[in-house]
Parts: C-alpha cells; structure tokens; sequence
C-alpha cells in the first residue's frame, strides 16, 4: 500500500511540475521572442530565425528560475490534494503531514540531480550556440572576440587604413593579456606588420604594450623588413578590460560538469575566480534550495484546512517568493563585489531559509 500511495504522489507531483514548466517556457518564449525580433529588425534574415534562437535561449532561464518553479508547483499540488480532500484520505493510510512532504522533498532532490547532470549539459550547449548565431547579426560582427584552449582571440576592423587586425594571447587576467601577438592586415587582407609583447595592459581603450618587438613586414614578398624594440607602445582598440570582463560573465554556456571539470582551466584562461565559484555554488546548492522550496511550500498550505483561505495563502507565498529572489540577488551582488566570499554569497539565502523551514516542520508534524 505504501508503495502505491508513494507512488501516487510522486506522479502527481512530477506532472504538476511539467505544467509549470510548460506555463514558464511560454512566458519565456513571448518575453524572449519580443527582444529577439526587435533586435533582428531592419537585418535581412528569415523570419524563423527570432523563433529559433528564442527556443534555444529559454531552457537556461528555466534553470535559473527552478527554485520558483519547484515552490508554484509544490503550492499548486498541495492546494490540489487538500482542496479534492485526498489529503485527508492520505492520513487515514497513516501517512502524516511529514511523510508527504518528505516523499516530495526526495522527488525534487532526484529531480534536480537529473537537471545537473542530464539536462544542463544540453540547455548549456544550447546557449553557447544562441550566442554565437547571434554574434553573426551582431552590429559588432567585424569586432569578433573568442575564448578556446588555445587562448584569447580578438579580431577588429582597424578604421585608419580599412584594414584589420587580428590579436592572441595566451591568457587575459587582471586587465593585462599575456603573452601577445598582435597581426595588423591592410584592406587587402595582406600582413604588413606584426607585433610581440609580453604584456599588454587593457584597461582602456589605449592599449599598452610592454616590452614589444615590431616586425615590418613586405607586402610583395612576406619578409621581414625590420625590426623595433620598444619598451612601451600604444595601440587603439574598440576592446578594453571592462567590455573583455563582460564577455566572460556568461558561464551559462558551461555545464556544471565541465565546470568541476576545467575549473582551473578556466580560470587561468581568464575567467574570474569570484564568478566561477559564484556558478559552482549555484549549481551544488540547487538540490538542496529545491527541496527548502518544497517545504517552504508545505509550511504555507498544508497546515490550513479552510478552503477559503487558499488565494490568501497564495498570495502571501508569492509575495515571499519575490523577497527570496531579491534577498538572493542582493546576496550574490555583496558577494561581486567582494563584500562577502562568493561562495557564502549563494549559500546565505538557502540558509536562511533553511532556519525558517526547520521551524515550519515542527509546526507542519502537529497540524
């Protein structure tokens, strides 16, 4: 019997789930869709390619908005089977308000190792692709910038001589680019000079190279024609450290596996270690801010047997479901900024929360 009852409310429960998630992947699509066609107005591409790209881009946000939807679909379920009176049925086969809660905590703890090692792999290969067909419609297209094993990569249009310019260097950190090799074209595409630098400083949009070599080169033949040693030199780019930073703010393209993975990697190729350890965080941390929903859920409906004060109760839960997101947001900005370790930044809101939920459970066990 208990098997069965399990059973029952763990497909209630998962289908309820699915309903929600259907609901917010269409707000998502119609927020989405808008942004998208405005940005792709006045460009000569299909009409398809908006829809496209907005069905790639809204399965990340639906991870991040995961916690909400776990606590709508627990309210909604809990609301369903008090108000139908199978709550009532439940506890006659001896199953306690404990009991449920605890069958729908273990649910969404399973449920959300699934969308950490499953499904976040997919979602991130999918935004990773979003933004790269984008950048092709980008207004910044002839100014291209690229992170592999390899290193950094920057390419720009140099506006003087209609000619380009093409940048790698091993490793971007603390507005410096290490270990530089700068190759400048001319409208023809042909190299005419290329320049070697240790360090180069990026901080704004005069760049500073440190201890360069400038090889002239022959457009007729590819040689050398000279060479320069410099201590210092300067040279003009649409990129500067706060726009590179900005690039590498989206670690949406990176699952949570192939973050535990190439971790140090991706902080030696430039990444920054607050943000990194930010993302990590959020992605260990997310089990357990499902199931705290869960119970934070149960702590708002299943103790009330009026059926009348079922909207009351929803309302007052939405309205501590936005404190927790900007409560969340305020914690992740102090941890940013260095106010606070990044890592405590994610982990203080689940344990506050926790706090209170451990609280509500008694309370829930008695009614």
């Amino acid at each position: 019997m208990n098997k069965i009852v399990n059973r029952y409310l763990i497909k209630g429960f998962l289908k309820t789930i699915f309903n929600v998630v259907l609901i917010f992947i269409c707000l998502g699509i119609i927020m989405n869709l808008f942004e998208e066609i405005e940005f792709f107005k006045g460009l000569d591409n299909q009409f398809s390619l908006p829809f496209f790209l907005t069905f790639l881009f809204v399965p990340s946000l639906i991870i991040k908005l995961l916690p909400f939807i776990i606590f709508i679909s627990s309210m909604w379920y809990l609301v369903k089977i008090k108000t139908n009176t199978d709550l009532l049925s439940l506890k006659v086969f001896g199953f306690s308000n404990l009991r449920i809660i605890s069958v729908l905590c273990l649910t969404t703890f399973i449920f959300g190792i699934v969308v950490l090692f499953a499904i976040n792999p997919i979602t991130s290969s999918m935004i990773k692709y979003y933004e790269q067909k984008k950048s092709e419609y980008s207004q910044f297209t002839d100014h291209l910038f690229s992170i592999n094993k390899n290193g950094v990569w920057i390419k720009e249009n140099i506006i003087s001589n209609n000619g380009s310019r093409i940048v790698t260097a091993k490793k971007f950190k603390n507005n410096f680019l290490f270990d530089v090799t700068v190759y400048e074209l001319n409208k023809d595409q042909k190299l005419f000079k290329r320049i070697e630098s240790e360090k180069v400083d990026i901080n704004t949009n005069n760049w500073n190279l440190v201890s360069s070599r400038i090889f002239n080169i022959s457009l007729e033949n590819a040689r050398v024609l000279s060479v320069e040693n410099l201590d210092n030199y300067s040279l003009s780019s649409v990129y500067d450290s706060k726009r590179l930073n900005s690039l590498y703010k989206n670690l949406d393209t990176i699952s949570f596996f192939s973050l535990l993975r190439d971790y140090k990697n991706l902080n030696q190729r430039g990444y920054s270690k607050i943000l990194l350890n930010e993302k990590l965080n959020f992605y260990i941390s997310l089990p357990v801010f499902l199931i705290l929903m869960v119970v934070l859920a149960g702590i708002f409906t299943i103790g009330s047997v009026k059926k009348t004060q079922n909207i009351y109760l929803i309302f007052i839960s939405i309205i501590a479901c936005v404190l927790i997101y900007y409560f969340k947001d305020l914690s992740v900005a102090l941890g940013q900024t260095n106010k606070i370790p990044s890592a405590l930044a994610v982990w203080i809101p689940i344990v506050a929360i926790g706090l209170f939920c451990s609280i509500g459970v008694i309370q829930i066990n008695e009614k």
